[in-house]
């Protein structure tokens, strides 16, 4: 049995190029995959994440989830990572993937097969590292927004949030309205 040789760059703000090329059973499943890249970017694997099968202009295809929750947008059932083979949906050197991790940091790993050996494997590994990677806390602020402060020109009182209104337009006149409490309900 052959084994796949992919390339896993990750996507982060630094001008660092931070890579590892991994080798596999095609016999692996997508979980085992994940699992492995994970841990070879030091990140815990506490998080939700997807494979998404990518073409040239690396956009998202099929996904491939990690645990089951309901279609995806497309109203497809994705594929579940420890029920899919690799062999699956992998067949080409050249085809790609993304893998999205925590998606309120957004951490993505562009996955290409660089090589298809005739080498036998049993567990997966990493063949290269390159590159020092990122703390899977790196986006925190990120994630977390406005960094619990509001912008200093939110306006929080109901005159800013109305002000567009010009006070003489055409408004309803409310004078002939009864008193509410003059009906019996």
């Amino acid at each position: 049995m052959s084994a796949y040789k992919f390339r896993i760059l990750i996507d982060t703000d630094s001008s660092e190029e931070v890579f590892r090329d991994i080798v596999i059973s095609p016999d692996s499943n997508f979980e085992e995959f994940y699992r492995e890249i994970i841990k070879s970017f030091e990140f815990s694997g506490e998080q939700l994440a997807s494979f998404y099968m990518s073409n040239d202009d690396w956009d998202k295809g099929h996904e491939i989830v990690l645990f089951e929750m309901g279609y995806n947008e497309q109203d497809e059932a994705p594929s579940i990572m420890a029920e899919t083979k690799l062999l699956d949906h992998i067949e080409d050197k050249g085809q790609k993937l993304i893998l999205v991790y925590d998606f309120l940091k957004m951490w993505c790993f562009l996955i290409e097969l660089i090589d298809i050996t005739e080498e036998k494997i049993t567990l997966p590994t990493v063949a290269l590292a390159i590159g020092n990677p990122p703390s899977e806390n790196e986006r925190e602020e990120a994630a977390s927004g406005l960094d619990g402060a509001l912008p200093a020109d939110f306006g929080n009182d109901l005159d800013d949030i109305f002000s567009e209104f010009d006070e003489d337009d055409d408004e309803e006149d409310f004078g002939s309205f009864e008193n509410i409490d003059d009906y019996d309900f």
